[in-house]
């Protein structure tokens, strides 16, 4: 089933959701989310008892616990953890309860406007249920992939709001304390805007992964499972040759980290470096396109890699 519009796993359990027996005759409808009973602590995987099938014409939002935290406002990034249900079948269709709790940012740009609206303003602690019309389209993207969804039904999205912070604005450029060169290591000059130079040493390249902070920055340390922003370098060990730049393209790239969205040189050696920092990753082939190489065949199965990373911000 293809994903609706977070980076939330996919799980085929249907486990903690009632659904009332099915009659002979289909059942009436309801758009009454009172008929919805959510329960357990917020925090846990609710159970969920649909006794008619739901189906609204207008998106609609229930507060079933109401927390005591700051209110969510607009662009927002909040961590939630969640259960998709189809309101007609009570069939679960996604959740992210037994991975771990994702971040939605509240931005129509980014997300779904239809659960922007529905969690602007809840509180942190709070358990909200959004009805989720068909005409959002949610409906439909579900059944293209998943016989059982129909492009009318209703999606219920059941979430629990554990924080709600304001987006920290991306650094220009890496700020900290600079670290003393490592000998054998390419050297690294700096532009006046921040822009590296990288010079590879003519010996063979290493064969193991090389993490070396070139300054360290004094924000947070990343973890694994947020998304990072990043100005970068990228060139090859063998040739010197840049491969890829974002100082080129005159803009920051962000990337989930820690989840294997990218090379396992960048997952491995980025997570627990901290917000300002500028580091030298040398990455054998193994940890980076492997034996068969990059799929444009600039970067050879054989090639390790040079990166400069400046870690920009991280949400």
């Amino acid at each position: 089933m293809r994903r609706f519009f977070l980076p939330f796993v996919l799980v085929s359990a249907l486990a903690g959701i009632v659904v009332a027996p099915a009659a002979s005759a289909a059942p009436a409808t309801t758009s009454d989310l009172t008929t919805v009973t959510v329960t357990g602590d917020v925090g846990t995987k609710p159970t969920i008892a649909i006794t008619k099938p739901i189906a609204v014409t207008k998106t609609k939002t229930a507060t079933v616990l109401k927390g005591s935290g700051d209110k969510a406002a607009k662009g927002d990034n909040v961590s939630v953890d969640f259960v998709f249900v189809n309101g007609r079948t009570g069939a679960e269709l996604e959740t992210s309860y037994g991975t771990k709790a994702q971040t939605i940012t509240l931005d129509t740009t980014k997300t779904k406007p239809v659960v922007v609206k529905g969690l602007l303003g809840q509180r942190v602690g709070s358990r909200v249920v959004i009805a989720i019309a068909p005409s959002e389209g949610i409906a439909k993207e579900a059944a293209a992939s998943t016989p059982t969804v129909k492009k009318s039904d209703t999606i219920l999205f059941v979430a629990d709001i554990h924080s709600a912070q304001a987006p920290v604005k991306p650094l220009k450029r890496a700020e900290g304390t600079a670290v003393a060169p490592v000998d054998g290591l390419p050297t690294v000059t700096l532009a006046k805007n921040g822009a590296p130079t990288i010079t590879v040493p003519k010996t063979d390249a290493p064969t193991t992964l090389v993490v070396q902070p070139l300054i360290t920055g004094s924000g947070p340390a990343v973890q694994a499972g947020q998304t990072i922003t990043v100005h970068y370098t990228g060139e090859i060990w063998s040739t010197g040759k840049t491969f890829d730049a974002s100082w080129k393209r005159g803009e920051t790239a962000s990337f989930p980290i820690g989840q294997g969205s990218v090379i396992q040189g960048w997952d491995t050696g980025l997570v627990g470096q901290t917000v300002g920092s500028q580091v030298l990753l040398v990455i054998p082939p193994d940890q980076a396109y492997g034996t068969t190489g990059s799929q444009d065949g600039s970067i050879k199965g054989t090639d390790t890699l040079v990166f400069v990373v400046d870690i920009l911000g991280a949400s």
